[in-house]
């Protein structure tokens, strides 16, 4: 079963950003639109890359009144040591939450049960709490922060023009389709 449109599962886990630690609940990800980034381990070597490209774009997400989160199995201690060793990691400010449970790795459908560890899987909350995107891959494989603008850019131009959907490789400002017989088999 997908994740898409559903609601956002409870959980309870414990962040860290900007020096401090807090909690985090699935009401966190509500009021605004919000992005939950898993990745498989701290101290690793495609997860920084990654998780340095979102910081040098969290500014725009921010922007766009997107909240990123960056979540593992780690702790929220591995987080911060982490982040005090790591030039790529000091470059982030957005929450990293820890989940040595497993709780909401699974909650999400990511949980490699054998080890422990998350798949790389991307998820895009709407104010509402509800899942819009979904996208899970090898963790070989590392992600772009442009084209997850690009999505959260369609998702919320889709949000506010009920009627219109965002063809391929749409950008803001691009034509949009309005869905309907007349444009069956014409495209």
């Amino acid at each position: 079963m997908s994740l898409i449109n559903t609601q956002v599962k409870p959980f309870k886990a414990t962040a860290f950003q900007n020096g401090k630690f807090f909690e985090v609940t699935e009401a966190a990800l509500k009021g605004k639109w919000s992005v939950v980034v898993f990745y498989p381990a701290d101290f690793t070597f495609v997860c920084p890359t990654e998780l340095e490209d979102l910081a040098d774009n969290y500014d725009t997400f921010k922007a766009m009144g997107v909240e990123i989160y960056g979540a593992s199995t780690d702790t929220h201690f591995a987080h911060k040591a982490w982040h005090d060793t790591s030039e790529a990691i000091k470059k982030v400010k957005y929450p990293l939450i820890g989940d040595p449970t497993g709780a909401l790795t699974r909650n999400f459908d990511v949980m490699i049960e054998e080890e422990g560890l998350a798949l790389r899987g991307t998820f895009l909350i709407n104010p509402q709490g509800v899942i819009k995107l979904c996208e899970i891959h090898d963790n070989g494989i590392g992600r772009d922060a442009k084209e997850l603008l690009r999505k959260v850019q369609a998702a919320q131009y889709v949000a506010s023009h009920p009627g219109e959907v965002c063809p391929a490789k749409w950008k803001e400002g691009a034509a949009t389709l309005k869905p309907s017989l007349d444009l069956v088999g014409k495209i």
